[in-house]
């Protein structure tokens, strides 16, 4: 186990948390509410938003733990899977049509997280 890798990866989580809990919530949700979509869509949107800034700060708390205690190195696995799935998300849909995903701080920071997360628990 890699104790730097592994708190890179919480860290990495962490900003990313932050960044996509205010600035992110403050400018996706200034744009959903200023659109016509109807109250319940912006509702669930804002649900949606948040239910990932949760995830992220799971992540990175679930990461600080097996740092602190290699015993509960499974516990990453999840945490791993979550992220590496996220960024392979962020890129094929990028690939596929959706450009603007490549530029947004997802894919990287899902794919750093995953990759410091391996890398720390081999």
């Amino acid at each position: 186990m890699e104790f730097g890798l592994l708190i890179g990866a919480a860290l990495l989580s962490l900003v990313g948390a932050l960044f996509h809990g205010v600035a992110g919530h403050r400018l996706y949700m200034g744009n959903i509410n200023a659109s016509d979509l109807e109250p319940l869509a912006k509702t669930l949107s804002l649900v949606s938003w948040h239910t990932f800034t949760i995830m992220l700060l799971v992540g990175a708390g679930t990461l600080t733990c097996v740092a602190y205690n290699p015993a509960m190195k499974l516990t990453a696995y999840p945490i791993i899977l979550t992220n590496a799935a996220g960024a392979v998300m962020f890129l094929v849909l990028g690939l596929g049509g959706h450009r603007q995903l490549l530029r947004l701080p997802g894919l990287y920071l899902m794919g750093g997280t995953a990759v410091l997360a391996w890398l720390g628990i081999g």
